[in-house]
């Protein structure tokens, strides 16, 4: 992927979450309806693309914590609402955007938690563990060195303490295990095949009533050039 290697060159530390979803998404992880937009008009006409309700973002590699910036607003149901979100985001980050992210709202009650990080030693290391806001409270992880393969993907799924969050329950169909495990699959062969990255973020990962998983947002941090 041509655009790590350009990012590393001109010292960014990390890929925005439009260039880090692209990424996962061309190894198959799910993620969500976005679009990139340049303008408040191209904001709104996305919007009407993607179907109400959406999220915007600030979206730039310079850009890693962007709830601290309150940059993000959530749940937009209409047009009118679209332009003051965009105005705002503009308003509240001092640094050139790429763009602001219009994102469809995926809405679901389990969250996940996938990433690798490199370690010096053993190379890339995958982890899953429940996700959302309650990600380090919770603190059910488990990791893989890479490559591993599919039986020992679904092995990490039955290792996490809260793995019946995964079955089916008042109303919410079973997971979808064959995503999960291939994403955790997809996060390795990316750490194999880009050693440039030395850390991914994926948080949260939502499954929705019917089971389906999607990648909400995500971080790839990358190597420095030396």
């Amino acid at each position: 992927m041509d655009e790590i290697k350009t990012a590393i060159r001109k010292g960014h530390q990390s890929l925005s979450e439009f260039q880090s979803k692209k990424l996962l998404d061309s190894y198959g992880v799910p993620i969500t309806r976005e679009k990139l937009a340049g303008s408040m008009d191209d904001a709104v006409s996305y919007a009407g693309d993607i179907g109400y309700p959406v999220a915007l973002k600030a979206c730039s590699h310079a850009l890693m914590h962007k709830s601290e910036n309150d940059c993000i607003r959530l749940n937009l149901k209409t047009a009118q609402e679209v332009m003051h979100a965009y105005h705002h985001i503009i308003g509240a980050v001092d640094m050139a955007l790429e763009g602001v992210l219009v994102q469809e709202m995926v809405a679901g009650q389990r969250e996940l938690v996938m990433g690798m990080n490199r370690d010096p030693r053993f190379g890339p290391c995958v982890m899953l563990g429940i996700g959302g806001i309650m990600t380090e409270i919770i603190n059910d992880t488990v990791f893989r060195v890479a490559p591993f393969n599919r039986r020992e993907a679904m092995d990490m799924i039955h290792e996490l303490r809260l793995k019946k969050m995964l079955e089916g329950f008042r109303g919410q169909a079973p997971a979808d295990l064959e995503t999960i495990t291939h994403s955790l699959l997809a996060i390795g062969n990316i750490g194999i095949d880009f050693s440039g990255i030395s850390e991914i973020d994926v948080n949260p990962l939502i499954i929705d009533k019917e089971g389906r998983i999607t990648a909400v947002d995500a971080l790839v941090i990358l190597e420095r050039d030396e």
